[in-house]
């Protein structure tokens, strides 16, 4: 038989099990609130001198005349540049977040692991940009250039040079997350390696495939160079794995 004492120690059990989760979810809430209003900060901050950012993508490419198909494409290609600027600096103080929400659940083990990971990560993506930017944005438009030159005269659409640096960023940005995969798959014990290392062969055949996926231009040197890329980040993330496992 079920007592009045019975049926209100279990509504307390009950609150306590369910209060912390209430409290994990307005913590969640809060820490979404700060990012959303960071990446607005910086996004805006970004707006108010778009030109300049405008200026260093034009860098990479000589003797190419810009215009707009629409009164407002260059606009809306601004507003594009400054969100995904503001997004990009807004990163750190992202991952930061996520950290501070993280770690009261973790163990001191899983601490070790998943803290250097998200900073490697952070590290690595900006790295693919700036490999991205000096040198596969470089050699896509001059192999454009170079194959129309004395036939058309370069004459571009602003958005659509942006849309095709944006994917090259952000493809290249992720192939260079490569090593955090498998440091995660090894830490796991789902893939050891060893046998990471003797699949060398379809690695060869993946990242070429992954090359000419990833890259937007159909020129053949950019592709290699993305290959060759995901080559070097699969063997690193091979080594660092054998020091870690050892």
């Amino acid at each position: 038989m079920i007592t009045n004492s019975d049926f209100n120690f279990k509504n307390s059990e009950t609150l306590t099990l369910e209060l912390p989760f209430s409290e994990h979810v307005e913590e969640l809430r809060q820490r979404c609130f700060h990012i959303f209003w960071i990446i607005l900060f910086l996004t805006t901050i970004a707006f108010l001198d778009v030109k300049f950012l405008v200026k260093i993508l034009e860098l990479p490419v000589d003797n190419v005349k810009f215009f707009q198909l629409s009164p407002g494409e260059y606009f809306v290609s601004t507003v594009k540049i400054s969100f995904y600027t503001g997004l990009l600096f807004s990163s750190p103080f992202v991952i930061s977040q996520i950290l501070l929400f993280l770690l009261p659940g973790l163990t001191e083990k899983e601490t070790k692991v998943i803290l250097p990971l998200l900073i490697s990560s952070l590290i690595l993506f900006c790295l693919g940009l700036v490999f991205s930017y000096y040198a596969l944005i470089p050699a896509a438009l001059n192999f454009f250039l170079n194959y129309s030159d004395e036939v058309i005269e370069p004459l571009w659409s602003f958005d659509q040079y942006f849309e095709f640096i944006l994917v090259l960023f952000y493809s290249t940005g992720l192939a260079f997350q490569i090593p955090i995969i498998q440091i995660l798959l090894g830490v796991l014990n789902i893939v050891s390696a060893k046998q990471m290392l003797e699949a060398w062969r379809y690695v060869v055949l993946v990242s070429t495939i992954v090359g000419a996926i990833l890259t937007p231009s159909t020129d053949p040197l950019t592709q290699l160079l993305l290959s060759l890329a995901i080559l070097l980040l699969y063997f690193s993330g091979v080594g660092i794995l054998f020091l870690i496992k050892n």
